[in-house]
């Protein structure tokens, strides 16, 4: 049987453009999990488990509210939150997994599509090195190709950039390419473009051995990148901005609303 879930390999690039050019690039990969599969996939994939120790794995703590309920059932909550009906269609998580018992994802996305495949909402996860995390839940317009969003930005994440931003989101795929671009931008204009880029591998036990010995502990390896790219925009001379409280909510839901239109 076919599987909606699969491996994107390839990279993540960020560049600073404003106050300081800073750019770094570096290699990564993503796993695509249909959250209707998870328990499937524990019994066919010897590497990867679903709430058990592995080689890599996914934990739902890692995720949404950080509670034992199912991951599916959250989203739907959220969704419903934002007047947002999904109609019993499929939710993909793109996020690194677990990896040898660790995991942090900067970023992670779900894709909530109707049964006919055509993309209902978007739900980006984002996290912090301080464990916050921040979910923005955005409908998405019907039509195929290239989608764009945007909401206002609500939870400290680099302490160089300030909290009255925007971000603009251009996603592509997932299909064979996976394209996820963000650019933060003030009043003034962009400050940051970041960009992961990924092609779709099968998920099977050979190819998630080739992605850990091309780029073993990829979380780890995210975490350290992290404080070494901060310290160089430090050196750069870049001013810290203090941390504000974390939102009241843990994983608050930007509903159509309350997104900033096109």
């Amino acid at each position: 049987m076919k599987l909606n879930s699969s491996l994107y390999v390839g990279s993540v690039m960020h560049r600073r453009l404003y106050p300081r050019v800073h750019q770094f690039r570096y290699r990564a990969f993503w796993f695509l999990l249909d959250l209707d599969e998870l328990d499937k996939l524990s019994g066919r994939i010897r590497w990867f488990s679903h709430n058990r120790a592995n080689l890599f794995s996914l934990h739902d703590a890692d995720h949404g509210d950080g509670s034992a309920t199912p991951l599916r059932a959250q989203v739907e909550i959220k969704l419903r939150e934002a007047g947002v009906q999904l109609t019993g269609g499929s939710i993909r998580l793109l996020c690194m997994p677990r990896t040898l018992g660790y995991c942090f994802n900067p970023l992670s996305v779900y894709f909530c599509c109707h049964a006919d495949g055509n993309p209902v909402a978007l739900v980006y996860q984002v996290h912090n090195t301080f464990g916050e995390r921040h979910s923005y839940v955005i409908p998405a317009k019907k039509g195929k190709g290239e989608l764009r969003q945007r909401c206002r930005k609500a939870l400290y994440v680099s302490p160089f950039l300030d909290m009255n931003m925007r971000y603009d989101f251009r996603v592509s795929g997932p299909d064979e390419r996976i394209a996820v671009g963000i650019r933060a931008s003030t009043s003034e204009g962009p400050v940051l473009n970041a960009v992961l880029t990924g092609e779709r591998k099968a998920l099977t036990d050979r190819n998630l051995v080739r992605a850990f010995v091309a780029i073993p502990a990829i979380t780890l390896k995210v975490m350290a990148a992290i404080h070494w790219e901060a310290l160089r925009l430090w050196l750069k001379g870049l001013r810290v901005r203090l941390r504000p409280a974390p939102p009241e909510r843990a994983a608050p839901v930007v509903t159509a609303n309350s997104a900033l239109s096109d």
